[in-house]
């Protein structure tokens, strides 16, 4: 079974470099969304399934990873209109 797992893993890894490009936003947009995900959900795991808390800088950089985000993803680009505009 190991073999199958890990063509099952590379076909999930094929799809998660894949599907983001199908996005109608702009590739970048959309993987520095998914960085920030991978971030909180990397501490959540380790919460909930390690029993590992995050200390004081753990949250300072996951709050800075999520304000990198919304700024990547929300701010207007030359000849767009602001997404709270639209």
């Amino acid at each position: 079974m190991t073999w199958i797992y890990g063509i099952i893993g590379g076909f999930v890894l094929f799809l998660y470099g894949i599907v983001p490009t199908f996005q109608p936003s702009y590739f970048h947009r959309i993987y520095a969304a998914y960085g920030g995900i991978f971030i909180i959900m990397a501490l959540l795991w380790g919460l909930i399934f390690e029993g590992i808390y995050p200390d004081l800088f753990d949250g300072i950089g996951a709050v800075i990873s999520i304000v990198g985000v919304v700024i990547i993803f929300y701010t207007p680009k030359k000849g767009e209109k602001p997404v709270w505009l639209k």
